[in-house]
């Protein structure tokens, strides 16, 4: 049972940096740009103590909803006694990164506008749903020699 119960306990290897990545961030993390709206991701840089989020939003994905000088507010969903409460921190910009999980779903939207456009101009139908994947076809092994039966060797106790 651990007794060091302040903001950062039990944060050892929870904050710990990647593989030579030691030292201040690099100017593009302060130089990029955010708007309200855009999906972020929440990842704790433990060489900048100021504006550091608590540790439980480490890792978590939010929604800007305001942009200051040196912080972004974040909006986060946390569950609270089995409800979810939609939360609002402030975060400084080198513990937020742009998140990439649109990124699936706004690359499939360009597909299917062109496969749309292309349908109109052909005169085809076009199904856009996703599809699950369908098991594997099935197949005859070759074999080029007889196949041999192997038996069990009896178990015998010679001790």
């Amino acid at each position: 049972m651990p007794h060091s119960f302040g903001d950062r306990g039990r944060t050892r290897h929870l904050f710990k940096k990647d593989f030579k990545t030691k030292g201040r961030p690099n100017t593009t993390t302060f130089l990029r740009t955010y708007k309200r709206g855009d999906y972020v991701d929440i990842k704790v840089d433990s060489s900048v103590h100021k504006g550091m989020p608590f540790k439980y939003y480490h890792g978590r994905t939010g929604v800007v909803f305001n942009v200051t000088k040196r912080a972004i507010g974040v909006t986060v969903n946390k569950e609270v006694n089995g409800r979810i409460l939609e939360k609002q921190i402030h975060v400084a910009t080198p513990h937020v990164t742009p998140s990439k999980c649109r990124a699936e779903i706004i690359r499939r939207k360009k597909e299917n506008e062109a496969a749309k456009a292309a349908a109109r101009k052909g005169g085809e139908r076009v199904n856009l749903k996703r599809q699950p994947t369908l098991p594997k076809k099935a197949f005859f092994v070759a074999v080029e020699s007889e196949p041999e039966t192997i038996q069990p060797t009896p178990y015998v106790d010679l001790v």
